[in-house]
């Protein structure tokens, strides 16, 4: 964690990639200028951090890199805004503000020796990318259960990460599944929304956590399916990045309840999340 909350580090981007065929989303890969500041830059998947574009702005957006692969970090970045905008526009060699690593992230060591679920819907699968190649790394994988990936995208060009797909697809230690709203010419995978793939692939709930990321609405629907799968609240984790502002509780933009999105999460379990939703409307 940095010394001065408010101070960004310096990182250089060093690849910017095109991951949908829109050009609407793109992954920079940035490295740090300063070689103490990426020492002390140690997260977990889940975490989040500030991006700054100077005079600009700032915009949080979750790690979708991996601790197992340090000395880079990678954000994906869809143009929606005015920060975003210009993150866009960018270049190779262009330089950037960072802020992090911020809030809390995935359980890890409540993970281990179970088997994970992971959910994930269009631009919300940066950390759940983060979180499936860090349990993939030689270092980590025994100490983890079955693997099985949920992902889907409105259409096949708007899936993200199509290298890590590929590979993964390959292995024989993850079960992947992906799906699209409506098919195309060529494509192989299912088609439907993500709670009716989870329903049909039906993962058992035994010794098994979910981890749901993704649109408020996918969210919405895929929990009543988990539940009825017989996942537990205590079971299922999500993860609320899309209410940050700040990042460090100072603003109360992403406040529910007592609890703070950035600065007590964004990671919460369901059953967490039950008790947040009661005293915000108690």
């Amino acid at each position: 964690m940095m010394e001065n909350p408010y101070v960004p580090f310096l990182m250089r981007v060093e690849e910017i990639l095109a991951e949908t065929d829109d050009d609407n989303i793109k992954t920079f890969e940035l490295s740090f200028v300063g070689k103490a500041d990426e020492e002390r830059f140690v997260y977990t998947p889940g975490q989040f951090a500030e991006i700054s574009v100077f005079g600009k702005g700032e915009a949080p957006f979750g790690m979708a890199s991996t601790p197992t692969s340090p000395g880079r970090l990678a954000f994906s970045v869809s143009k929606i805004g005015v920060v975003t905008g210009e993150l866009h526009r960018m270049e190779k060699g262009d330089v950037v503000g960072v802020r992090g690593p911020l809030g809390n992230g995935y359980p890890l060591e409540s993970f281990k020796g179970t088997n994970l679920v992971l959910v994930g819907g269009g631009f919300g699968f940066s950390t759940l990318r983060s979180l499936t190649n860090f349990i993939l790394h030689d270092s980590n994988r025994k100490d983890y259960g079955e693997l099985s990936v949920i992902y889907g995208a409105r259409r096949p060009g708007l899936l993200l990460y199509k290298k890590d797909l590929e590979i993964w697809r390959e292995r024989g230690d993850l079960r992947l599944h992906l799906t699209v709203d409506k098919s195309e010419n060529g494509w192989q995978g299912h088609v439907g929304f993500v709670p009716d793939v989870a329903r049909s692939v039906a993962p058992n709930p035994r010794n098994a956590y979910a981890v749901v990321c993704g649109p408020p609405a996918m969210i919405q629907f895929t929990l009543p399916v988990l539940k009825d799968l017989g996942f537990g609240h205590e079971n299922i984790f999500l993860s609320l990045e899309m209410r940050m502002k700040c990042g460090i509780g100072k603003c109360g933009r992403c406040n529910v309840g007592s609890k703070y999105i950035c600065s007590d999460g964004p990671v919460f379990s369901q059953q967490e999340l039950s008790h947040l939703t009661t005293e915000a409307h108690g």
